[in-house]
């Protein structure tokens, strides 16, 4: 195994230049650089993390806490994430909360004894634990997807976003909307989103009808099984449009509609969230929202980064979205 001193000895210069090379703690010449910098490359030299880790007190690994690490969403933010630490020569550990709030808390715990320099966090909910657990927390943290009190945190649009798939369904005619959600306790998804719709719903005068209104855990299948249980209550006055917070349970919702014979969008429109790429593939096409996820994810990275390096966040930060209008509406 080569070692430091195997380095200093092929580049002609001593143990501490190369370690100043290595940690970028010092003064270090151009020529003598470049032949540390030949040799590492020719040997294939990787420092001791344990050895950095003592040295700078950073393990230069950063952990990432998902809701579901399934999802095309956190497939995508990770890329950006990961696109910012590989530049700054970081690692990334990602964990994944299958959706159970709790485990925000333990992987928050697990990653701290694991000694991450920082972690990202895309929380479902912002409950009162979790909110004192990252208060007492001695590593920077920062959010994406939620406004948490007291965190850097950077959110989608989620009521712009919802009250623009509102305002084109109405503006094509559709007046008996339905709706399927999420649980309120998750803020953005879950009570933003709704919000959207029922105030988009009043502000025109249009009916809120309970059994037009169904919840679903983001699965194809809850959106299948919503959609059911909304056309199986009102046979004789269904829905004419449907909006789905997210695209996978839209998909689920079209599935059954077609099952039972309805035409999209001709009987039923539908619009979701998300712009997964079975949205561009399943027929009809689905109208929805583009979050720019990667991008967010580079956005969040960088503002962990900045985080870590002192700098204060004193306001939530709002990315962009895009409406895309596909042939599920017309």
């Amino acid at each position: 195994m080569t070692t430091i001193n195997d380095i200093a000895k092929l580049a002609g210069v001593s143990r501490t230049t190369v370690s100043r090379f290595l940690n970028n703690s010092g003064y270090v010449g151009q020529e003598a650089g470049e032949r540390i910098a030949q040799v590492i490359n020719e040997t294939g030299y990787m420092p001791s993390q344990s050895a950095q880790t003592l040295r700078t007190k950073k393990t230069g690994v950063i952990g990432i806490i998902l809701p579901k690490i399934s999802t095309e969403t956190s497939s995508r933010v990770v890329s950006g994430i990961n696109k910012v630490m590989k530049r700054e020569g970081m690692q990334i550990l990602l964990t994944d909360t299958e959706l159970d709030p709790d485990k925000e808390i333990e992987y928050l715990r697990l990653l701290k004894s694991r000694q991450a320099d920082g972690i990202i966090l895309l929380a479902t909910n912002i409950g009162e634990r979790l909110q004192q657990e990252i208060e007492a927390f001695p590593i920077p943290v920062v959010a994406l997807g939620q406004n948490i009190p007291g965190v850097p945190s950077l959110t989608y649009a989620d009521y712009d976003a919802s009250s623009d798939i509102m305002q084109l369904l109405i503006g094509k005619g559709h007046r008996k909307i339905g709706f399927i959600g999420v649980s309120e306790t998750d803020p953005a998804v879950g009570k933003l989103r709704q919000s959207a719709y029922t105030d988009a719903m009043r502000r025109h005068n249009l009916e809120v009808k309970e059994s037009w209104m169904a919840e679903g855990d983001f699965s194809i299948d809850s959106g299948y099984e919503a959609m059911k249980w909304i056309i199986t209550g009102n046979r004789s006055d269904p829905p004419d449009a449907v909006f789905c917070v997210t695209d996978r349970m839209a998909t689920g919702a079209m599935e059954y509609l077609k099952e039972q014979g309805f035409s999209i969008p001709g009987d039923v429109a539908v619009a979701g969230i998300g712009d997964a790429v079975m949205s561009r593939y399943i027929t009809p096409s689905l109208t929805t929202v583009n979050y720019y996820n990667e991008e967010a994810g580079e956005a969040v990275g960088e503002m962990l980064l900045e985080t870590m390096a002192g700098i204060k966040y004193s306001k939530k930060m709002m990315h962009k979205y895009r409406l895309i209008k596909r042939d599920s509406v017309w």
